[in-house]
């Protein structure tokens, strides 16, 4: 901020988003850019958002997600399962949830003007790209060099290529607004 000079506009803060450390209705817009895959208690992530915006605030989550559930599922099925699995434990992410289940959550917490869009034919590109600019020599190279870690990071992107590709796995976004306090 400060090399741009906009340190006296806005700041940085590495903080918990489960326990953010904002007074309550302290922000006007709350953007959660590819987060929300990330927390453990997707409610209590939504809740906080949703604590520190200001009434009449906007809040904007952008996450992967699993599909939405169809009318008499209880559950993904085994197959979906076992690649989510996979995928969790090569990127160390907890539970996936359906952009249904955050449109859920915000519905709980009195949410108005709830939208929702399946940007995942937005981000199809970014996939075939990242994939096809590895296979080159100098990338399988540097992949084999690379260790553990970074090397099953990289077949997980498969992984994520074939969720993706077989519809268990979107790309949401899901808006709102906090409702104006009531006189």
């Amino acid at each position: 901020a400060k090399e741009q000079g906009v340190d006296g506009l806005c700041s940085f803060q590495v903080a918990d988003a489960l326990d953010q450390p904002f007074e309550d209705e302290t922000f006007d817009l709350v953007w959660s850019l590819e987060s929300g895959e990330h927390m453990p208690d997707k409610e209590k992530f939504v809740n906080e958002l949703f604590r520190v915006a200001t009434p009449g605030g906007r809040i904007i989550i952008v996450t992967w997600c699993h599909r939405d559930l169809e009318e008499g599922e209880d559950g993904l099925n085994k197959k979906e399962e076992k690649l989510l699995a996979k995928i969790n434990r090569a990127y160390y992410l907890p539970k996936w949830c359906s952009v249904d289940d955050y449109v859920r959550i915000l519905n709980d917490n009195g949410a108005v003007d709830i939208k929702r869009e399946d940007w995942s034919y937005i981000i199809a590109p970014f996939w075939k790209a990242v994939i096809k600019s590895s296979l080159n020599f100098k990338s399988v190279f540097g992949l084999a060099k690379s260790g553990f870690s970074t090397q099953r990071g990289a077949y997980a992107m498969f992984l994520m290529l074939r969720g993706f590709n077989n519809g268990l796995i979107k790309f949401g976004l899901i808006t709102c607004t906090k409702p104006e306090k009531s006189e």
